[in-house]
């Protein structure tokens, strides 16, 4: 595998929409902006999906902080905090059953 290099936003746009305007032929294009075939084939999809803010860095940003571009991210963020609220809960039923456990084992050795 060789060594790529860095890309900004707008480097990314046109690299897509110019491997649009080409037929979509990434190994061409891989070679002319010297970044690698599966770099230019994830940012054309992304850029037909998502448009311009598809192809922004998120690297280190948490989903859940962002605000959600299309109505999917959305409802998959939604999902998350369910289930992290569901966890929360089946945590807490579960020490309060522990801690009526306890409780009444001490309540009958007494």
């Amino acid at each position: 595998m060789r060594q790529t290099r860095s890309t900004t936003q707008e480097e990314r746009i046109q690299i897509a929409r110019e491997c649009i305007a080409s037929g979509k032929n990434y190994g061409e294009l891989a070679i002319k902006y010297n970044v690698s075939y599966q770099q230019v084939r994830t940012w054309t999809l992304r850029f037909e999906e998502l448009g311009e803010a598809g192809l922004e860095d998120r690297r280190g940003k948490r989903k859940k902080d962002q605000t959600p571009r299309t109505e999917l991210e959305k409802a998959q963020i939604e999902i998350e905090q369910l289930k992290h609220k569901l966890y929360l809960a089946e945590m807490e039923r579960d020490l309060l059953k522990k801690l009526d456990e306890i409780e009444r084992r001490d309540a009958y050795r007494k």
